[in-house]
C-alpha cells in the first residue's frame, strides 16, 4: 500500500505510479488488476476474551517474480478493533491494529519474500504506525505515526521498510500477536488538556525461529493524542478499552497486476501475474493456524503485580487466560478483475473458490488443496508451490451482464489478444529513497541522544541499515509521548526488569502444534554492547543501500 498499512483502509488509497501499458503486449491490452478479499470464517468465542491474540501466519512469496511498487498485498491475517460501547459507527470513528505480512506501494526495498510491519491506524487514519521510527510518510516535520512505537527488545533491529523475514522463506509460520503490558500508569491530563490517558501499551509479540518475545509498543499518547482536539472521543481507544474478541481473520490483495484484451470475436480475456501459494508433503496448504485469543490473566494480571513488588512474571502466557478460536471449513473469494476501464459496479469475479477445497481445515488449521486442470505445482529452492491459473475468459450466461472470469488453458487464448508476450517483471527504475532520520542537534534523536553507535547491517533485502543504542527512557518515541522525566523513568525501571528475566530464546506465546517457524532475517538480530545489556534498545535511524 502507499503507506504500508494494508488491512482496512487500504480501498482509501489510490494506486501509486500506476503503469501505463504492458510490456510488450497488443495494442488491445489494458493494463487491469486483480484485488479483494480471502475470507475464512472461525467460530464465536466469549467476549470477555478481550486482551489481545495470536496467530501463525504462513510466510510465502504471493507472485513468483517481484512485479514493483503496483503490486500491493497481505497475507493472512486480521483487525483488532477497541470494543466500542458509543453509538459512533466505524464511520466516524476507526481505529485499530491492522498489520501483519504483506507487501505495499512504499515499499523501497522489497522482495518476493514478505515483509512485516505493526500497522497500529490512528483515529480515521490522520496518522499511522509501523514500527519504531517508522509511520505515515517520511515528512519529519509533521510526524503521523512516526513517533507512535517505542522500541522495547535489545536483541532486535526494526527497519523502518519494515521487519524483514530470511530470505527465501516459503511456508513456514510467522508467529506473532497483541497483548498489553503496564509499562505505564494512567493519566488523567493528557498534553495539558483534561482529557485521560490510559497504560495499555499493545505490544507485538513475535514467535520465529530465531527470535521470541516482545519486539515493540504502541504508546498510550499515539491512541488519545486525537482526544486532546476532540474530547467527545476520550476513552475509547486502545489505551483504555478492551479489544473485541472476535475478529475477522482474512487476506485482503489490493492489486496484482493483470492485463485484458478482447479478440476480434468481441471475446474478453485476461492474464494475471502468476500467483503461488505454498504446498506441504501432503499435498495441502497450511495458511493460518492456532487461533488465540486472550484475557488479563494471561500476562497482563501477573505483569502488573511483580511491577508493584510480587513475585516475578516470566512472560509465558498463561493458557487459563486464554481460549483457542476453532476454524470451520469455509473459505470464501471476492477477487475481482478492475482497472480505469472497468467501473466499480461492473467488476467481475474470478471463480477461485472453483479450485480451492477447504474440507481439508480443521479446528486448529486453515488449511486448503488446490485441484484441477489448471493447477500446477513446481519446487522451488525453499521449498514446493501450487501455482494457480494465469489465463481467464469472461463468460456471462442468461441475464447476466457482468460475468465471471474463467480459468483457461494458455492454448485456448487467442494470440491476437497479445497476452502471452505480457510480462509483469519489475521495470521500475528508481533507486530506493534513502530512510533518514532527523540530523539537527537540537532533534530529540541528538538531544539526550544516543549511547552507543554508529552500527552498520547489511540486510537481506538490500539495504544497509545505521542504528544507535539509546537508554530505553531516552528513545525519541518516548520523548514524544507526552511523559514526565519522572514517568520515563519509572518506565525505565520497569523495563530492566523485563530485560533482566525475559530473554529472546524461551517461550512466550502458545507455540504452534504444526509445522516449522519462519525466521526473520539474521542480520537483525543483535547483541547489545558491553554494559548495555540491560536497559538499552537499538534504534536505526538510516535506512539505504550503503
Amino acid at each position: 500500500m502507499n503507506q504500508k498499512v494494508f488491512f482496512g483502509y487500504l480501498l482509501f488509497i489510490l494506486l501509486a505510479n500506476p503503469v501505463t501499458a504492458q510490456e510488450n503486449a497488443g495494442k488491445s491490452t489494458k493494463q487491469g488488476y486483480v484485488g479483494g478479499y480471502m475470507i475464512t470464517k472461525v467460530e464465536k468465542v466469549d467476549t470477555t476474551f478481550n486482551a489481545g491474540y495470536s496467530m501463525y501466519a504462513a510466510a510465502f512469496p504471493l507472485v513468483k517474480e517481484y512485479p514493483g511498487r503496483s503490486f500491493q498485498s497481505g497475507l493472512f491475517g486480521t483487525w483488532m478493533f477497541p470494543q466500542n460501547n458509543s453509538p459512533l459507527t466505524k464511520k466516524d470513528f476507526y481505529t485499530d491494529v491492522e498489520g501483519g505480512l504483506g507487501w505495499w506501494n512504499d515499499t523501497e526495498y522489497a522482495t518476493e519474500t514478505p515483509k512485516f510491519i505493526m500497522g497500529g491506524v490512528q483515529l480515521n487514519f490522520v496518522g499511522w504506525a509501523n514500527g519504531p521510527g517508522a509511520g505515515q510518510g517520511r515528512d519529519w516535520s509533521d510526524p503521523k505515526g512516526q513517533y507512535g512505537i517505542a522500541q522495547l527488545s535489545p536483541w532486535i533491529l526494526w527497519p523502518p521498510d519494515g521487519l524483514n523475514l530470511k530470505q527465501g522463506t516459503c511456508g513456514e509460520l510467522f508467529g506473532s500477536g497483541y497483548l498489553p503490558l503496564p509499562l505505564t500508569e494512567p493519566k488523567s491530563i493528557t498534553a495539558g488538556k483534561n482529557v485521560p490517558t490510559g497504560n495499555q501499551c499493545w505490544t507485538l509479540f513475535l514467535n520465529t525461529g530465531n527470535f521470541k518475545g516482545p519486539v515493540a509498543f504502541f504508546t498510550p499518547y499515539f491512541w488519545t493524542r486525537a482526544s486532546v482536539d476532540e474530547p467527545r472521543f476520550s476513552g475509547l481507544f486502545l489505551d483504555q478499552r478492551p479489544t473485541q474478541a472476535n475478529k475477522a481473520y482474512q487476506m485482503e490483495t489490493q492489486h496484482i497486476r493483470s492485463a485484458e484484451a478482447t479478440d476480434s470475436k468481441g471475446q474478453t480475456y485476461a492474464r494475471i501475474a502468476t500467483t503461488q501459494y505454498p504446498l506441504g508433503s501432503d499435498g495441502n496448504s497450511d495458511l493460518l493456524h492456532r487461533l488465540m485469543v486472550y484475557n488479563k490473566k494471561a500476562l497482563w494480571d501477573k505483569v502488573e503485580a511483580w511491577f508493584k513488588g510480587g513475585a516475578a512474571a516470566d512472560g509465558t502466557i498463561d493458557l487459563a487466560g486464554a481460549t483457542m478460536q476453532k476454524f470451520q471449513k469455509d473459505v470464501r473469494s471476492n477477487w475481482s478483475l478492475y482497472g480505469d476501464h472497468i467501473s466499480k459496479d461492473k467488476r467481475a469475479l474470478l471463480n477461485i473458490t472453483s479450485y480451492m477445497d477447504a474440507n481439508v481445515t480443521n479446528d486448529t488449521t486453515l488449511r486448503v488443496r488446490w485441484e484441477g486442470e489448471f493447477i500446477t505445482r513446481r519446487k522451488t529452492n525453499n521449498g514446493s508451490v501450487v501455482t494457480l491459473p494465469e489465463y481467464f475468459k469472461l463468460v456471462k450466461t442468461g441475464n447476466d451482464t457482468i460475468g465471471k472470469w474463467l480459468a483457461v488453458a494458455p492454448k485456448d487464448v487467442p494470440a491476437e489478444t497479445g497476452l502471452q508476450n505480457v510480462s509483469f517483471r519489475n521495470t521500475d527504475p528508481r533507486t530506493p529513497v534513502v530512510y533518514v532520520t532527523p540530523d539537527d542537534k537540537g532533534s530529540c534523536w541528538k538531544t539526550p541522544g544516543p549511547a552507543a553507535g554508529p552500527f552498520k547491517a547489511k540486510l537481506g533485502d538490500g539495504s544497509t541499515v545505521t542504528y544507535y543504542w539509546y537508554r530505553f527512557a531516552d528513545q525519541p518515541a518516548l520523548l514524544n509521548a507526552d511523559l514526565t522525566k519522572e514517568e520515563r523513568e519509572e518506565m525505565q525501571r520497569r523495563v530492566e526488569m523485563l530485560h533482566r528475566n525475559w530473554t529472546k530464546d524461551r517461550k512466550y506465546l502458545p507455540p504452534p502444534m504444526i509445522g516449522k517457524l519462519a525466521d526473520i532475517d539474521p542480520a537483525l538480530i543483535v547483541t547489545p554492547p558491553k554494559g548495555m545489556e540491560v536497559g538499552y534498545v537499538p534504534i536505526v535511524t538510516r535506512q539505504g543501500l550503503k
